[in-house]
């Protein structure tokens, strides 16, 4: 499995991609950063076309259980980030 590509490598590569310095790339990735979580965290979604969905589920109250002790408890109801992939790249993953 290839190694993860670091926050430095996408913004050399952003910046190789638009033709521009790498201080702009990363000025545009932390813009993206930025907009996605305000967008997500008021519980809105975002698409990025041809990579996916980014959006917040909320979670009912829940019974759950201590995997190492057994003890059941009630845990509070929350919310869970989720991503659904887009279909265009599982295809150029899977050839």
């Amino acid at each position: 499995m290839a190694k993860a590509m670091t926050k430095t490598q996408l913004v050399a590569a952003l910046a190789d991609e638009m033709g521009s310095d790498k201080k702009t790339a990363g000025a545009a990735l932390d813009a993206l950063t930025d907009i996605i979580t305000k967008e997500v965290a008021d519980g809105g979604a975002v698409t990025l076309p041809g990579v996916g969905k980014i959006y917040c589920r909320e979670r009912p109250e829940r019974m759950v259980r201590n995997p190492a002790t057994g003890e059941q408890f009630k845990k509070e109801a929350d919310k869970q980030v989720k991503v659904t992939v887009a279909k265009a790249l599982k295809d150029s993953v899977n050839g």
